[in-house]
């Protein structure tokens, strides 16, 4: 007799149902609902920066990238924007890894913020990029040790369904991968970032036939690099650069101090090779850069003779036009290296009229009034300016349009999925995908934290979403700035404030003493006692009105001198500072 006991094992997309007997097990198999694949960027698909994205299946979830993005100029006193990661809240357990493509910010900048409240899952990343990691954690001692495990081109590993492959790619820093991911669905492709140098510094060139090996597998979605889909032609090799850069080199009469990224150790690589070619020292300067330097170094990516550097203590020993001056700020950051000597700032670097300063990279969108001030600074200092514009001293580290289209025609994706830049750049990448034969309604352009779902041959953008908002870091705290919080700061940037001081009696309401007024980043109180006067008489009216005879309300006294004197401001002047009541009652 067969006992009526069940019970149920799950494995994937089916369920085992098994009867008791006495004598054996007999499974008797059900088939459910097919799973479907879900792909949810949290960042990285409206802005440049703040790369992450999941990829779910099931109870199984891999995360690509954890990166933050730089604040722009409407986010007064935000140190950067990091993903929203309040999805994952309840999946933790879900997680079976992170794998980060490479070691630039915008791709590894919120591991610090993020991994903790993520239960700290494995990180798979190759060497280099492991380095910069691991250096970058150092700043925040409270925090678990990360669990990193170094892959190349030739790993394979499986975190729950999906099996993960990588291929070499070029970018401006080494150590760049793209992923190959294998999923019940269908086979994925995720670049990260990348470009074809068929001639690059200390590295193989991208590897076109591994890449074109993984297309003729059969490749559902390939997600692709956007960041410089707007450019047409092929991005210039690094080698160029560096010609371009000896040159220079060879005829300046003076210092030579060039600025660009920390992370871009191709280009650093090359400065180095140059100087030893032509007898020059090198004295590298900015905190990111000497770390990034020596990281590289440490680990053989950066090679050069230890004669060749020169620091505080003896660069002053090297004739001037013998040195050079390896620095961070090309972007005109505040508190960089360039921005310090420009604005007499740094401890022993000044500017000479001999100089010749070199913007070895390109101007980061919105950077652009920053770059130029900063340049305007340094001809005051009658230094020599030369940037990208005028020579060919930078190679981008995306692909342009021809080599968007390579990668395109090598995969051979059914779906296309542009990723890594702004709305408008996914649009023209998209764009380049209907051009090389990808059907138009296979073209996704999708937005940060919006579910895309994919089945056998087939993916759509749903209208499902999650939340995928700016999380603000401003100093130790995390989340902790709102949009609220932000306005404020806007208003207080754009038209400043206003303090109204009044003291009342607690029984009545009633004024103790005319109100004070103070005006910070609003009006000059001495040199508009005219409307200093009107609205110290406003906020006396508004206090006259109240009735005498009922206890004071604060709440209501501050919002009708907030709104109140805040319109009759705007009459008088169109402006709109934030109106600040203080009561004190006695």
């Amino acid at each position: 007799m067969i006992a009526k006991t069940t019970k149920q094992v799950r494995t994937g997309k089916t369920r085992m149902l098994f009867r008791k007997k006495t004598a054996r097990k007999t499974p008797v198999q059900i088939t459910g609902q097919k799973e479907k694949l879900k792909i949810i960027p949290l960042g990285g698909l409206e802005e440049v920066g703040r790369n992450m994205i999941l990829f779910e299946y099931g109870r199984d979830i891999i995360i690509v990238d954890m990166g933050l993005q730089f604040p722009e100029e409407d986010m007064p006193g935000i140190d950067y924007v990091i993903p929203n990661i309040s999805y994952l809240k309840d999946k933790i357990k879900n997680i079976r890894g992170v794998i980060i493509t490479h070691g630039h910010y915008d791709h590894i900048g919120a591991i610090p913020h993020l991994m903790p409240r993520l239960g700290n899952p494995a990180i798979f990343t190759a060497r280099l990029t492991a380095g910069i990691i691991r250096k970058r954690q150092e700043e925040h001692q409270n925090l678990p040790k990360l669990n990193i495990q170094e892959v190349n081109e030739h790993s394979r590993i499986k975190l729950g369904v999906f099996n993960l492959e990588f291929f070499h790619l070029n970018h401006n820093i080494p150590d760049s991968f793209g992923l190959f991911i294998k999923t019940p669905v269908g086979n994925l492709v995720h670049t990260g970032d990348f470009k074809l140098d068929y001639n690059p510094v200390y590295e193989k060139p991208a590897d076109l036939n591994r890449i074109a090996q993984i297309g003729n597998s059969g490749i559902l979605a390939l997600m692709c690099d956007s960041t410089d889909a707007e450019e047409p032609g092929h991005q210039i090799s690094e080698k160029e650069v560096g010609i371009e850069l000896e040159k220079i080199f060879e005829q300046a009469p003076g210092r030579i101090i060039i600025g660009t990224f920390a992370s871009l150790l191709s280009r650093v690589q090359q400065i180095f090779w140059i100087a030893e070619k032509l007898g020059k020292k090198i004295m590298v300067e900015g905190r990111s850069m000497k770390t990034n330097v020596e990281i590289a170094h440490e680990l053989g990516y950066l090679k050069f003779k230890p004669e060749t550097l020169v620091d505080e203590k003896n660069f002053r020993e090297v004739p001037e036009n013998k040195l050079i001056v390896l620095c961070t700020g090309a972007q005109g950051e505040r508190h960089a290296v360039l921005m310090r000597i420009a604005n007499n700032e740094h401890r022993f670097i000044f500017f000479k009229t001999k100089d010749t300063v070199i913007f070895s990279s390109s101007v980061v969108p919105g950077n652009e009034r920053t770059v130029q001030n900063l340049k305007d600074t340094i001809y005051k200092h009658d230094a020599r300016v030369i940037h990208y514009q005028m020579m060919d001293i930078h190679a981008g580290g995306h692909a342009k349009q021809e080599d968007l289209k390579m990668m395109i025609r090598l995969v051979k994706p059914q779906f296309y999925i542009p990723i890594e830049g702004n709305h408008y750049m996914l649009r023209i990448n998209g764009d380049l995908g209907k051009a090389v034969g990808v059907p138009e309604n296979n073209i996704i352009i999708g937005e940060n934290g919006r579910i895309i779902e994919c089945q056998k041959n087939s993916c759509k953008l749903t209208a499902k979403t999650v939340p995928a908002d700016y999380v603000f870091v401003d100093g130790l705290g995390v989340g902790d700035v709102s949009q609220i919080v932000l306005r404020d700061r806007q208003m207080m940037a754009a038209d400043g404030m206003l303090v109204v001081i009044a003291t009342i009696y607690k029984k009545t309401g009633a004024l103790v003493q005319n109100p004070d007024l103070i005006s910070r980043g609003f009006v000059y109180l001495k040199e508009n006692k005219k409307l200093i006067e009107q609205i110290r008489s406003k906020a006396k009216k508004i206090m006259h009105d109240s009735d005498t005879k009922s206890p004071a309300f604060e709440s209501y006294i501050k919002d009708k001198i907030r709104n109140d004197i805040g319109q009759f401001i705007y009459s008088k002047t169109k402006r709109r500072p934030m109106i600040l009541p203080v009561l004190i009652e006695v």
